[in-house]
């Protein structure tokens, strides 16, 4: 896939090269249907690095010339898609409706013990969530309880779930285990569109531990953590209990907890497919294979625009 995505870049000339990197980076965000701003074509451009006024240069340029490129107000969509620019006003509006959950329940799972560090991804968290949409979340968990604190986790998911809102925790990692295996356009997306709920050392140690997101998205670090919030402190009650929870007498419960979800989860892959990993530092359910789905298209789409000279 880096092959790919630096393939649309390959300069034969600089100003080339950015274009169809400008335009893969529509490309991709169109199989979202989700219009982008001048910035974030910036910082989410695929496989080239350039300048914010490089980009907006080549936007202008590209637009007057009518090639695939398209604008509607502020916003940039692949030609013959207007229609993006309304929608993205009404999943801004949509977003801005469930921030709100997601800070609120976000807040009491990131007080839980044995949790370190709890961030929003998916839809939400590029502000281009539907009505009622699940709310995606990532956890950072202590050593050695990755799965007592996805129990934990799943009492918030459980209440949040009785007021109506669907919490989707479907990405647990260890703290000894922050640097990802499986590397592609999609993955490298989920890392550096993460808004941590709260800013602390362990979201700064999971980003640096994933650099290569830069091989596909060059620009992107440079803005990860610009919608954190401030750091808290966690009461001393927690940090006890998490002391306490963490002793050798609870590593059996560990384990048993662990066999008894990866055996429902993998009756769960088995109906429904995807792509999962289950370790004792590891929880990645990422059912139906989406991610593989959305690659896949890019990747037809990207050969149905060839040069992007049109």
């Amino acid at each position: 896939m880096i092959e790919r995505a630096q393939r649309i870049a390959a300069p034969t000339s600089s100003g080339a090269a950015l274009r169809r990197a400008i335009l893969a980076t529509l490309i991709y965000a169109d199989l979202f249907d989700h219009a982008l701003t001048r910035a974030e074509i910036h910082r989410y451009l695929i496989g080239h690095a350039a300048s914010a006024a490089e980009v907006t240069a080549m936007l202008d340029e590209a637009v007057e010339q009518g090639f695939d490129i398209g604008q509607t107000e502020d916003r940039f969509h692949l030609r013959r898609r207007t229609q993006l620019a309304n929608i993205r006003r009404e999943r801004l509006a949509a977003s801005a409706d469930l921030w709100p959950v997601a800070r609120r329940y976000g807040a009491w799972i990131v007080r839980l013990p044995l949790v370190r560090m709890v961030g929003v991804t998916g839809a939400l968290a590029m502000n281009n969530a539907r009505p009622h949409d699940d709310i995606d979340l990532f956890i950072l968990a202590r050593p050695g309880r990755l799965w007592l604190c996805r129990l934990l986790v799943l009492a918030v998911v459980k209440l949040a779930a009785r007021q109506g809102y669907v919490l989707c925790p479907n990405f647990f990692l260890g703290t000894d285990h922050l640097r990802l295996s499986e590397r592609n356009l999609f993955t490298a997306h989920e890392v550096v569109q993460m808004v941590p709920l709260e800013r602390n050392r362990w979201y700064d140690a999971f980003i640096e531990a994933n650099g290569w997101v830069t091989d596909f998205l060059p620009n992107a670090l440079a803005g990860a953590a610009a919608d954190a919030r401030p750091p808290s402190m966690k009461r001393f009650a927690t940090w006890l209990v998490a002391g306490f929870l963490s002793a050798r007498l609870f590593d059996p419960v560990e384990r048993w907890e662990m066999r008894r979800k990866v055996r429902r989860l993998t009756r769960r892959l088995d109906r429904e497919g995807g792509r999962v990993a289950f370790s004792p530092g590891e929880c990645r359910g990422h059912f139906a294979a989406h991610d593989a789905r959305i690659l896949a298209a890019y990747r037809r789409r990207l050969a149905e625009y060839g040069d992007g000279n049109r």
